[in-house]
């Protein structure tokens, strides 16, 4: 299984990334890792509505000027990055 998932979403008011953690334990420390982009405007931890999904995920709400695309590679490279770490430890 892998560690998370991220998508985006576009909303009518601001596009959003939002993550699914595999284990929602970490939701908090991977919320914290996030905060060094500068491109991100809030990040929250939101329950997850739907079927078949984790109980709680990760919205980033990311600045006017910050192009989605680019911000969700560098995020899951970040992420993938973060989990490496996380795994040799």
């Amino acid at each position: 299984m892998l560690p998370f998932r991220s998508e985006i979403r576009n909303s009518p008011t601001q596009p959003t990334i939002k993550i699914f953690l595999s284990d929602e334990s970490l939701d908090g420390r991977v919320k914290k890792h996030l905060e060094h982009f500068n491109e991100i405007e809030t990040i929250e931890l939101r329950e997850t509505q739907g079927q078949n999904r984790v109980g709680e995920n990760i919205t980033i709400f990311l600045k006017d000027d910050a192009d989605i695309n680019k911000m969700k590679q560098s995020i899951d490279s970040s992420l993938w990055w973060y989990f490496e770490e996380d795994l040799v430890d």
